[in-house]
């Protein structure tokens, strides 16, 4: 059996990588744009979750 690795960002690593803000990145989470979960008192986003909000800003902006 094989599992897939799945990278899992924090909040702060995602802030350091989009250059936004703590606010910017939890509004984008509670909007749905950027899909994330909690494990206890931690939030994380996969990786891919990032690049698809990434991905889709691109193309809005085509």
């Amino acid at each position: 059996m094989t599992t897939a690795h799945v990278e899992l960002l924090t909040v702060k690593e995602v802030m350091a990588r989009l250059k936004y803000g703590r606010s910017k990145v939890y509004d984008l989470i509670r909007s749905k744009r950027l899909a994330s979960f909690t494990e206890g008192r931690c939030r994380r986003i996969p990786e891919s979750a990032l690049e698809e909000y990434i991905r889709t800003q691109l193309e809005e902006a085509a």
